[in-house]
């Protein structure tokens, strides 16, 4: 069993992980990241032991996660690209998850999405719900916990959307546009991953927030909060993901995929039960209007480049 004090964190340079790290920070504790990246600048100054995210080296990945008493795994890709696939990231995942075993590691705390299931036809969401029964029955203590679309100053999907309004005449929504989602917070997704480590019982908690929007609604939202004067049509979702592709050429990036697309649309962003994040995107946004959008935030630069 690991000593208390040491929390491991894959990708605290990232985002998810770095806001779990700067929590854990803030309460005083140690923490070490595994990551893939250890040349990027370093958000913390220095205060988070670094090494690196070895897959291929599973002895090395068991040696960096000794001493520790809580494993916050935020691994995962977005959509495939050259050789990575989402198999491979599972069996990443569980070679990561091995080591921890290997290691003594007390208990994982385990960042998954909201309806993951082995059963989906999606490959992002049943890589997940793979992991999840993996990890149920391994023999490591667990907190799985299931987010949403999750936003801040560093995210994707908001920042966006608030870019293409800004820039574009007119803003394409895949669909009718009914289908929902229900945002959270990275802030009260750090919070509720660091409270679900300090917990001893194994949980699944969903992390969504107090709103839940249409998609239509969302964009509206957005375009109204920056002042944004783009039309919004509904296109079919062929002709919404060959727009983006093409915006996607010319900033050399993945802006939207089929499978993100296919899970919008199947409601797989919203969760059955109560919001257990506190922020509300309403007034994040309205706080932040003034950079939301204002710079594209390229998937491909954070992660491959």
């Amino acid at each position: 069993m690991g000593a208390p004090g040491l929390h491991v964190v894959t990708g605290a340079f990232g985002y998810t992980g770095r806001y779990i790290t700067r929590r854990l920070l803030a309460m005083g504790e140690r923490v070490r990241t595994l990551t893939a990246h250890p040349n990027r600048p370093d958000p913390f100054a220095g205060r988070v032991e670094v090494a690196p995210l070895a897959f291929e080296d599973p002895a090395r990945l068991a040696r960096d996660l000794e001493g520790a008493a809580i494993l916050y795994n935020t691994y995962w890709i977005r959509f495939p690209y050259r050789t990575l696939t989402y198999d491979t990231a599972v069996e990443n995942t569980k070679v990561l998850f091995r080591a921890a075993e290997a290691a003594g590691v007390r208990r994982v705390v385990h960042v998954s999405i909201t309806n993951a299931s082995e059963a989906s036809p999606l490959p992002y969401f049943r890589g997940k719900g793979e992991l999840e029964r993996w990890i149920m029955g391994s023999r490591l203590s667990y907190a799985i916990v299931r987010p949403t679309v999750v936003f801040g100053p560093e995210d994707v999907l908001i920042n966006n959307i608030a870019w293409c309004l800004r820039r574009f005449p007119v803003f394409a929504v895949p669909g009718a546009g009914d289908y929902r989602l229900q945002p959270i917070f990275a802030e009260d997704l750090a919070e509720i991953a660091v409270d679900a480590g300090q917990a001893e019982t194994n949980s699944v908690t969903d992390a969504v927030g107090p709103e839940v929007f249409t998609f239509d609604a969302l964009v509206s939202l957005i375009r109204a909060t920056i002042q944004g004067r783009a039309r919004i049509v509904h296109v079919h979702p062929q002709v919404a993901l060959w727009l983006s592709r093409m915006i996607g050429y010319a900033l050399r990036d993945v802006v939207l995929t089929r499978d993100e697309v296919a899970g919008l649309m199947a409601n797989l962003l919203v969760s059955a039960g109560p919001p257990t994040g506190k922020m509300h995107l309403t007034q994040w946004l309205a706080a932040n209007a003034h950079q939301v959008g204002v710079r594209y935030a390229s998937e491909l630069a954070r992660h491959y480049r």
